[in-house]
């Protein structure tokens, strides 16, 4: 599912779409919400995911999958610097990737698998479009109609979280080509597209 929905176009309604479905996600905790970061820490300060960043970044080097690792280590560290979350926390999915999305005529329709759902920094969800959209300032128009506006603080944490996931989904993929138990061969492709847009954005 992965691999199709990477190579699928997408319409400006699929990006508004998007930005929507998350935006109707309540905009505060109610007392049934999952406390900050219960979603496998999803949804805490990025600072808390540097030893993961640190692993999968030297195992990708190592593997020699990354054509631009300084290039990567500065969205992350962009992301680092940037304020944390000072707002209360939302409810997020926690878990959005290409094999959680649901699409139809080239549109996203449903996601699914809420296991992880929590609540926390809505960074966390809102790295979704680098991971899902293409390369054609998709991700800017995500962005443009996600209610409320998003301020450039948690843009610049939400490249954060998604470079977390690109990485994840690089190093995935490469176990699948190899046979590897967890592995999934059709995680890798959408995964270094991820990474490629999102270099770009720290290059404007």
């Amino acid at each position: 599912m992965g691999a199709r929905l990477a190579r699928r176009p997408r319409s400006r309604h699929t990006c508004r779409g998007g930005g929507r479905h998350l935006g109707r996600l309540p905009d505060g905790p109610s007392p049934a919400c999952p406390r900050r970061g219960a979603g496998r820490g999803r949804g805490g300060p990025l600072a808390d995911r540097a030893e993961q960043f640190a692993e999968q970044f030297a195992s990708a080097i190592e593997l020699e999958l990354l054509s631009q690792p300084d290039a990567v280590r500065a969205v992350w560290e962009d992301a680092l610097a940037a304020p944390e979350w000072a707002g209360p926390a939302l409810w997020l999915h926690g878990d959005l990737h290409p094999a959680n999305i649901l699409t139809e005529d080239g549109t996203f329709c449903g996601v699914i698998d809420f296991g992880d759902l929590c609540a926390g920094d809505p960074a966390c969800d809102l790295a979704a479009p680098w991971i899902l959209l293409p390369d054609d300032g998709a991700a800017d128009r995500f962005h443009d109609v996600y209610q409320p506006v998003v301020d450039a603080a948690t843009l610049r944490r939400a490249r954060g979280w998604a470079v977390l996931t690109a990485l994840s989904g690089i190093l995935i993929g490469e176990a699948g080509l190899h046979g590897r138990p967890g592995g999934k061969a059709t995680w890798g492709p959408p995964a270094h597209a991820a990474l490629r847009r999102l270099i770009a954005t720290i290059r404007r």
